[in-house]
C-alpha cells in the first residue's frame, strides 16, 4: 500500500527516508540542532536533495559538527575544505560555518544552552500547523523573522528568515506535514512516523 506523503517529497529513496524518519520530528540535541542549522544554510540557492546527498561528507569534513573543533579551524583547514568535492565548495558558506560555530559557543555560555535558546522562539513546544496542501505552507513567519534577527545580532551568517523557517520545519519546531500526509498525526514524543 502506498503511503501519502507531503507533496514536496519525490520518489528518491533518500528524500523519502528523510521525510518519513527525520523531517518534522522534534530535535532537542544541541549538536544536531547546530548541524541542521548549518546544513540549511549550505542549501541556500540549491535544493535540499543536493545537501542530503552530501550530508555524510559534511559530517566527516566538519568533525561531526562539533562546534568546539570547528571554531578553531585555520586557513589550512579552509583550504582543505575548498578542495573537497564532497561538499559545496563555497568559501563564504565554509567561513559561515566557522563563524557560526563561534556564535553557537557564545550562546552556550550565555544564555547557557543552545537547545533551550532556539526552542524559546516557539515557547519550547512544536507549533501545530494545519495545511491542506503545500501551497499554504509559508516560506517565512513572524517567528522565523524573529529568530533570524536574533541570530544575526549574535553573529550568525546564512541564517535569514527563509533558512530559519526551513530549519524550524526540519527540526520539528513546526509541524508542516499536510493533512493528507501519513506523518501529520505523528506523536511528538517519537522520532519517526514510519
Amino acid at each position: 500500500m502506498t503511503k501519502n506523503r507531503c507533496a514536496w517529497v519525490n520518489d528518491n529513496p533518500l528524500y523519502i527516508h528523510y521525510h518519513d524518519h527525520e523531517w518534522g520530528s522534534p530535535i532537542y540535541d544541541e549538536r544536531l540542532l547546530f548541524e541542521f542549522l548549518m546544513l540549511e544554510g549550505m542549501q541556500a540557492g540549491l535544493n535540499w536533495l543536493t545537501i542530503l546527498k552530501k550530508r555524510d561528507n559534511y559530517r566527516a569534513c566538519f568533525d561531526n559538527f562539533d562546534a568546539e573543533i570547528i571554531a578553531k579551524y585555520d586557513q589550512n583547514k579552509i583550504t582543505e575544505l575548498m578542495d573537497n568535492a564532497g561538499i559545496i565548495r563555497n568559501r563564504l558558506k565554509i567561513h559561515a560555518i566557522i563563524i557560526n560555530a563561534n556564535a553557537f559557543l557564545k550562546i552556550r555560555t550565555n544564555p547557557g544552552d543552545f537547545s533551550r535558546y532556539i526552542w524559546s522562539f516557539v515557547n519550547g513546544q512544536p507549533i501545530q500547523n494545519h495545511w491542506e496542501n503545500i501551497k499554504q505552507v509559508p516560506a517565512t513567519t513572524v517567528t522565523s523573522d524573529a529568530m533570524a534577527k536574533d541570530l544575526k545580532k549574535r553573529g550568525f551568517k546564512f541564517t535569514g528568515s527563509t533558512i530559519c523557517y526551513a530549519f524550524m520545519q526540519a527540526t520539528g519546531m513546526v509541524n508542516d506535514h499536510t493533512f493528507n500526509c501519513f506523518c501529520y498525526e505523528r506523536n511528538h514524543l517519537t522520532t519517526s512516523c514510519a
